[in-house]
Order: C-alpha cells, then structure tokens, then sequence
C-alpha cells in the first residue's frame, strides 16, 4: 500500500441488518485457500447467488449502482462470529474499502485496519438515516474524511466518527502493520545505535 488517502469516497450500497457474521460475509466454502484471489466473488455468496451460481437480483450488490460500491452502510454488531480475516480480504477483494456501522466485533474492527479497510462507527440513529439516504441518492457519492473525521452524503448528512489517532493516520498514509513499522525506520536504527553502546555484549554473541 503506497497511495495517501485522506477521504474514501464513492458509492454507499445500504445493507440494514445487524449482526451480520463473518460466515455470513465470507461462508467456508470459499476458504480453501490462504491468498486474497477470488474472494470478492465469494463475499456474502449465500445472498448474492442462488441455485447453479445465478445472481439474486434483489440483493443490493447485484443491483446498479450498488454492484461498484465502495462503501458499506451496514448495522450493529458487524463481523461478529469467527475470527477469520478472509471476511475483510473478500470485502476488499469485492471493492469495498470502508464499512460505517454503529458498532464492529472486535476482531473483525481490528483485522480491517491490518488490510487497509476503514471500519467507521457513527450512532446507531445516524446509520439508519444514512442508509436511507442511500437508497433515494443511490448515485451519489458518500464520503469517509479520514483526516477531518467526518461522514457527508447528500441531504446535507454531516456526522462525526472517532478513530484511533495511529491507524487513522496508517490508513491514511496506505500503511499495512509492516509499512508502519518500517515508517519508523530511523527511530528503530537510532535505538540499535544507542543499545549497542548500552549493551555491547548483546551484539558480539557469535552463536556456535
């Protein structure tokens, strides 16, 4: 990841439903590989496909325009269920690079910022307007501003959302956990510089 993003924007497809779970988002029958390749095809695949792999077509992602949404306005509790990251890989995979909710299982929320996907949490009230506004402006572009913390959409829908300074920052700047830790490279030689005077003995250990 190398492309500084200070605001995801993009068409908002409204899913109103709570406590969608990662089987539910990723089902496991796509895990049967470790990579990233094909999951997006797979992401909600018990709502989105029928009977022989046909598109349901009142599911909102196999409806234009939501079928090239890059947002996601989803309901309480998301990505609760299971641990597996292939949930935020098949999201990603699919387009979407950021979910606004009211609320995120905790392993979902912390998986989406190690693979650069935006979990945004404004109230409960504020997700309910927004998918509605999705629904009557569904061509117009909804807004994640990473760096003044902000949701905007059309009707004038302007709310707030709190996020941890870092992996705002990380998301911004298009960091993975490695990325960051590399960003810090001068500090991390700086410390080796000073601990091998503090501690010389550590670094002349030749291992028999």
């Amino acid at each position: 990841m190398t492309n500084r993003q200070p605001r995801i924007e993009g068409i908002a497809a409204p899913l109103p439903r709570a406590n969608v779970d990662t089987d539910q988002i990723i089902p496991i029958i796509h895990l049967i590989s470790v990579t990233r390749d094909g999951m997006g095809k797979g992401l909600f695949s018990d709502w989105r496909y029928g009977p022989g792999g046909a598109e349901k077509p009142d599911f909102v992602l196999n409806r234009a325009p939501w079928r090239n949404a890059t947002l996601l306005v989803a309901g309480a509790n998301f990505g609760c269920g299971s641990s597996r990251e292939h949930a935020v890989w098949a999201l990603r995979e699919f387009g979407i690079r950021a979910v606004i909710a009211s609320g995120f299982a905790s392993i979902f929320y912390d998986n989406c910022f190690k693979n650069g996907l935006a979990p945004v949490i404004i109230a409960e009230a504020a997700t309910v307007t927004l998918q509605g506004i999705a629904e009557r402006h569904p061509a117009e572009p909804v807004i994640v501003d990473l760096e003044s913390g902000r949701v905007r959409a059309a009707e004038g829908f302007d709310v707030p959302f709190t996020m941890d300074p870092s992996r705002r920052r990380d998301l911004i700047e298009g960091l993975d956990e490695i990325g960051a830790s590399l960003a810090k490279s001068e500090e991390i030689n700086a410390f080796h510089a000073a601990d091998r005077l503090r501690r010389p003995w550590v670094y002349s250990h030749k291992p028999s």
